[in-house]
């Protein structure tokens, strides 16, 4: 396998936003910092590098269980900085996890072309295209899974302890990924996961959701390993019914799943997973406990 370019450490200092619009990098830093490579993947047939924010345990010394993290979307997708907030991946090191969050292409310091378009378009607070969310999803796919052949080639790696973690539109491609019965993957977690959203025109209502109810329900008959979606009540970009909607259409098809709706986090629930942790740490405190991780 070729050799991991390492950046410095200290590039990590010039990032200066979230992608969850929470505090700065350099304020997170004090929680834990990452070292920042970039990874050989194959990526639409051809090899790239792709920029992975990479968390371990002080603890080196043994091999660890690897929590894989994929991003939401960013608009525009060059403003995406950092794939996980520190203290989110502070979190999962706390339980002995590696976290690994790759930069999908098309976002932030891995630029490329953007390959992950839903072709949304909204006139007001109405919907007038026709998107592309399986595309998109299959797309997102790709760096997950990528990600995955990596991480079973480090030494540090528990290789059969790995958990898929995706958050909004990163989460679609997780699913994929996990749905695929991949060795080492023992679960899938997600958070406020979707597509389409749009908070500002159309709070609450994102576009044409039925698409995304059949894309849940093809990957339902086919996923083994068990998932845990959450979601908080007051999710401007899907509201609080159609995570349910999704989520039993995942289910009718006989997946080992739970879900999980949280009470309101912050002014939009979306951002759960950074704003909000003592609301969802619980459930997947439970949710590992019950996996034995």
């Amino acid at each position: 396998m070729p050799r991991i370019v390492r950046f410095l450490v200290a590039t990590a200092g010039l990032l200066l936003a979230t992608c969850f619009g929470a505090q700065s990098y350099a304020q997170e830093q004090s929680v834990v910092r990452p070292e920042i490579d970039k990874v050989s993947m194959v990526i639409d047939g051809r090899p790239a590098d792709v920029v992975t924010f990479i968390y371990r345990p002080e603890t080196q010394n043994t091999s660890q269980p690897v929590v894989i993290f994929s991003h939401g979307n960013r608009i525009p997708p060059t403003a995406l900085l950092e794939p996980i907030p520190a203290k989110v991946a502070s979190w999962w090191l706390q339980r002995g996890f590696a976290v690994v969050a790759p930069v999908r292409p098309g976002y932030g310091p891995s630029g490329g072309a953007f390959r992950e378009g839903q072709n949304v378009k909204w006139d007001g607070n109405s919907c007038t295209s026709e998107p592309t969310y399986q595309s998109a999803t299959l797309k997102g796919s790709e760096v997950v899974a990528g990600a995955l052949k990596w991480v079973q080639e480090q030494p540090w790696a528990k290789r059969d302890r790995v958990i898929l973690v995706g958050y909004s539109a990163g989460w679609p491609g997780t699913l994929v990924t996990a749905s695929r019965d991949p060795n080492g993957v023992v679960a899938a977690i997600n958070f406020s996961g979707g597509m389409g959203g749009n908070p500002q025109s159309s709070p609450s209502h994102s576009c044409k959701p039925e698409l995304l109810t059949d894309i849940y329900r093809q990957y339902g008959t086919v996923t083994h390993i068990p998932t845990l979606w959450i979601y908080a009540e007051n999710d401007l970009f899907w509201g609080a019914e159609q995570p349910k909607r999704w989520f039993d259409a995942y289910r009718s098809g006989g997946s080992d799943a739970n879900f999980v709706q949280t009470g309101a986090a912050g002014t939009n629930g979306h951002f759960l997973i950074d704003t909000d942790i003592p609301l969802w740490s619980p459930a997947v405190a439970a949710f590992l406990d019950k996996l034995k991780l």
